[in-house]
């Protein structure tokens, strides 16, 4: 490296410079998750960097968890995000979508179809979460079953080919706080199947996200978020916090 300024190859794509823009929830969307009129103009300001991780974009109906955030799965949702992108990569900048699947940080008021949200298990995460309506509490979830998980995998194999569909360069998974995390957490995930219990089992969902994301677009094209510190939403990884996610890197 010759300096921050000086260009870097990432997977397929050659950045301009090494300044990443960080993924920042704007809740400026349409309420049926196609990116707000403001966006194109937004992203292309910024596009100077080398690469722009836009705000958490959810893969389902059932991802969303804040209001008025955009999703990737749509065919409304994909000729929302092309102009964005065009005006990205008009500035010689890269877009890679976080996609965020919010799991139990959910409230029915958030969403379209007003429904429960979903996790590991039915335990709230005992906080409060913003509504167009104020804050309020985060209700239970539902938990998912272990046919829905499965489902949920796909979901994150769609939407990552929906982003590059939409002439994304690649999509960060977010492994922080949301869905991913709250399975690999003791305190939201108490599943009997083989999505909990040991270690290896609460690693499960997220290696399987991430290779079926893999699998759609490319390691190329897919990064994948994780904090091993996080404590935040009710979560905690118990003793074998450290041993858990040296397993997940591995």
């Amino acid at each position: 490296m010759t300096d921050i300024h000086s260009a870097f190859k990432l997977g397929r794509i050659q950045l301009q410079n090494r300044f990443v823009m960080a993924p920042m929830t704007r809740a400026r969307a349409n309420a049926d998750g196609t990116p707000g009129q403001l966006a194109a103009e937004y992203y292309g300001q910024r596009a100077g960097v080398g690469l722009t991780i836009t705000e958490g974009t959810q893969p389902s109906d059932d991802g969303q968890g804040y209001p008025l955030t955009p999703g990737i799965y749509t065919d409304d949702h994909v000729a929302g995000w092309r102009p964005v992108n065009d005006a990205i990569h008009a500035r010689g900048g890269h877009v890679f979508y976080q996609l965020m699947h919010a799991g139990r940080m959910s409230h029915p008021e958030n969403t379209r179809h007003h429904r429960q949200g979903v996790a590991p298990s039915a335990i709230a995460p005992g906080e409060q979460i913003y509504t167009l309506d104020g804050m309020k509490d985060i209700p239970v979830p539902r938990a998912l079953s272990t046919e829905e998980v499965q489902a949920t995998v796909k979901d994150y194999a769609h939407a990552a080919r929906r982003a590059i569909e939409s002439r994304a360069d690649g999509v960060e998974i977010h492994g922080i706080a949301y869905l991913i995390h709250q399975f690999l957490a003791i305190s939201a995930n108490q599943r009997t199947d083989q999505y909990g219990g040991s270690l290896e089992n609460r690693a499960r969902f997220a290696i399987e996200v991430a290779q079926a994301v893999v699998a759609e677009i490319g390691a190329d094209r897919t990064g994948i978020r994780l904090s091993p510190g996080f404590g935040g939403f009710g979560l905690n990884h118990g003793d074998e916090g450290p041993e858990l996610f040296r397993y997940l890197v591995g």
